[in-house]
């Protein structure tokens, strides 16, 4: 089963204009215009240009006083668009200094600095950093309820933002208290019918999926589809996560051809509102072809991964997370067609690309040493295949710890490549262990 992309809560700008000194008014009109153009351009996805913009709005904030809060909500902005360009030590720098200023002016307790936590908190989860992750998420959490109230819609996208870490975590009891608490303040807000309604509904219904809950799933992915359908219209560019979501679910339950209309509906969409080469675009032609390559079409899916590589490079460079998540799905290609030598060079340059931009503790880094290992396995390489198997579990136990699903999964391949070298006995201890896991995440998530 393929893992569901929720749909990541962005926080409002916190920090009131009152607060601001008055620098002359030519120079403010600069920094002013830079931002909002810079805000636009990353609503649309369009980070190069939201990048050079935010650049001009910091240099124009450069000449403020050290700790206006314009300049942190400058750097704010930009070291949003380095998360989502994968260039994670810039972003940590720009976050790090504009929570530096927000606390120095605002105090701990403000909202504002509650929203650099929550970034900060993000910023980590994406990189698999799940303990420095966990407490600014909760405290960023708990900042916005002491400000703002219990019920207050910053407090909702903190809740969804922290949902999804404890899914991540496997902790899925807890996201789903989460994803409701947090479902249950948007809908007393006046307007139900609004996207952020929509996000959460999508968030609760990828839980459902990851757990096999796929009819719970169904019935509020079709909700937030109806929501976003009657408020933005049909082919709005934010469609596309909701159908792809559904149509994720449909591949999953081997509904094909439901799948294939959605998917094609939803990349559709992407190419019209973005262009061919936005970095969306390839995500949905990943996708198409990843339906194409479980229904065993691989001449119908190479060409659509290879298209999708392409515009990662472009957009993101050669050293991009995504550029790896592509290489690896192409060798999925290669090693199904017996291209053993083409298929461990893509999986080795993903590793690669894993390792130097998210760090060795990755889980991302764990799923590609697992599909080398078993590449290696049935090449008959075990003693490559055995490291493999060994080191991607090490970092899952690390990174998301001892009883996680994925833990479980590691230990189940491990064990059958130990049955297959003649060592039955560890591999019974692998399998009895594995077992356990299953049981516990059972019972912890009925």
């Amino acid at each position: 089963m393929q893992a569901c992309p929720r749909t990541l809560f962005l926080l409002a700008a916190l920090v009131s204009p009152a607060l601001w000194p008055g620098p002359a008014p030519a120079q403010d009109e600069l920094w002013e215009s830079s931002r909002e153009a810079a805000a636009e351009a990353y609503s649309q996805g369009n980070y190069t240009e939201a990048e050079e913009q935010y650049v001009a709005a910091l240099k124009a904030a450069q000449d403020f006083a050290p700790k206006d809060l314009r300049l942190a909500l400058t750097l704010n902005g930009l070291a949003e668009v380095y998360r989502a360009q994968g260039r994670y030590a810039k972003a940590w720098l720009h976050h790090r200094h504009a929570l530096a200023i927000r606390e120095d002016t605002l105090g701990p307790d403000d909202p504002a600095v509650a929203e650099s936590l929550h970034n900060l908190a993000l910023l980590y989860h994406a990189q698999g950093w799940y303990a420095e992750a966990e407490p600014l998420f909760e405290r960023s959490v708990a900042t916005f309820e002491k400000a703002l109230g219990p019920n207050h819609p910053q407090v909702a996208v903190g809740l969804n933002n922290l949902a999804g870490f404890r899914q991540d975590q496997g902790r899925y009891g807890e996201a789903e208290r989460l994803y409701k608490r947090a479902l249950a303040i948007l809908e007393r807000e006046p307007g139900r019918d609004n996207p952020q309604l929509a996000a959460s509904l999508n968030n609760l219904a990828g839980l459902y999926h990851d757990q096999g809950n796929y009819a719970g799933a169904e019935q509020l992915y079709m909700r937030a589809l109806a929501i976003l359908e009657r408020v933005l219209g049909p082919e709005h560019h934010r469609l596309a996560a909701s159908l792809t979501n559904l149509a994720r679910l449909y591949h999953d339950q081997r509904r094909y051809d439901e799948a294939e209309t959605l998917y094609k509906r939803a990349l559709s969409i992407k190419e019209k509102a973005l262009g061919t080469d936005h970095a969306d675009v390839a995500t949905g032609l990943n996708n198409l072809a990843e339906m194409h390559r479980t229904r065993g079409r691989s001449d119908v899916a190479e060409p659509l991964f290879a298209r999708a590589l392409a515009i990662y490079e472009r957009v993101f460079g050669p050293e991009h997370p995504r550029v790896a998540l592509s290489l690896n799905n192409l060798a999925l290609i290669y090693d199904a067609r017996g291209d053993s030598a083409k298929a461990e060079s893509f999986y080795k340059r993903a590793l690669e690309i894993i390792e130097n931009t998210l760090g060795p503790q990755h889980p991302d880094l764990a799923n590609s040493l697992n599909n080398l290992a078993i590449l290696y396995q049935v090449q008959g390489r075990y003693e490559e295949a055995e490291t493999n198997f060994v080191w991607a579990l090490a970092i899952r136990e690390d990174s998301l710890g001892l009883d996680h699903p994925s833990v479980g999964a590691s230990l189940e391949d491990y064990a059958a490549l130990l049955r297959q070298i003649g060592r039955s006995a560890e591999a019974a201890k692998m399998d009895k262990r594995a077992k356990a896991i299953r049981a516990k995440h059972l019972r912890d998530n009925p």
